[in-house]
């Protein structure tokens, strides 16, 4: 699945197709075509018809399609699931496997899927959706997960939620899952200090509503100089050891911080 993977995935409204390019060479890890929320009602059609053109003349792209209860699914499906650049199809408001299994069958091969989990229902159901088979990674949408509870979007009343979505991907063996926008643009220091708050709680993905959230957010997401430096120290230290031993922090280095420093590195 292209791009499943991917770090930095970047949203750009379907009614706006002057911006397509700039997105995708704005480098994003993946690239989202945005034909729910950031397109009024009317602009629906319009939309789909500029995505389907895109894929269909040399772009690539991620599709955020309307939510399955709504009166733009079906038509969102039929114009865009064969589309030769089709990577996959983000689903908002996901809260049913058996739609996502019948969304997998109808998508060109190679084609992923990414549920997003933005109710309360969604999260109810997070570990049957998450074990859906052609369901390729979860994704947080903090902003409508907390108005469908009637909650504030901030990092304690959305913590149960976002470690929920972590463990959920876990256990059915999906890479660590997307968290939710920022909703600064021009604050990369926020930015990046989100990132890196949900990096701490497993996230190695971010959804981003401006190019310009990229770079702070790939910063939060990645490890820091000194957590490499303590990786390699540690793997240093336990280095032709078959037991744990002190590492150069004072700290007894067993499996499971040798484990830690390993995926730091990448091992």
């Amino acid at each position: 699945m292209a791009g499943i993977d991917a770090t930095t995935w970047l949203f750009v409204p379907g009614n706006a197709p002057h911006r397509f390019g700039k997105a995708a060479a704005a480098g994003a890890g993946a690239v989202i075509i945005d034909l729910e929320d950031a397109v009024r009602h009317e602009d629906k059609d319009m939309a789909r018809a500029e995505a389907l053109r895109w894929l269909t003349s040399g772009g690539k792209a991620w599709v955020r399609v309307n939510a399955v209860d709504t009166a733009w699914f079906a038509a969102d499906i039929e114009a865009i699931a064969a589309a030769e650049g089709l990577l996959g199809v983000v689903l908002p408001k996901a809260e049913n496997p058996s739609s996502l299994t019948a969304l997998a069958s109808r998508l060109r091969p190679g084609a992923g899927i990414v549920a997003l989990i933005e109710t309360a229902v969604g999260l109810h159901r997070v570990h049957d959706i998450a074990a859906t088979p052609g369901l390729g990674r979860l994704a947080f949408g903090s902003l409508d997960f907390a108005a469908d509870l009637r909650a504030d979007d901030t990092h304690d009343a959305m913590l149960l939620a976002r470690t929920t979505i972590v463990l959920a991907s876990r256990v059915a063996g999906l890479p660590a899952p997307i968290d939710g926008v920022s909703t600064v643009i021009d604050d990369a220091e926020a930015v990046e200090k989100s990132a890196r708050r949900s990096r701490s709680l497993g996230f190695r993905g971010k959804l981003c509503i401006h190019p310009a959230q990229l770079a702070p957010a790939r910063r939060g997401l990645a490890h820091s100089e000194e957590e490499i430096a303590w990786a390699r120290a540690v793997l240093d230290a336990a280095e032709g050891s078959a037991g744990a031993v002190t590492g150069p922090d004072g700290q007894m280095i067993d499996k499971p911080v040798l484990d830690r420093a390993r995926a730091i590195l990448g091992f």
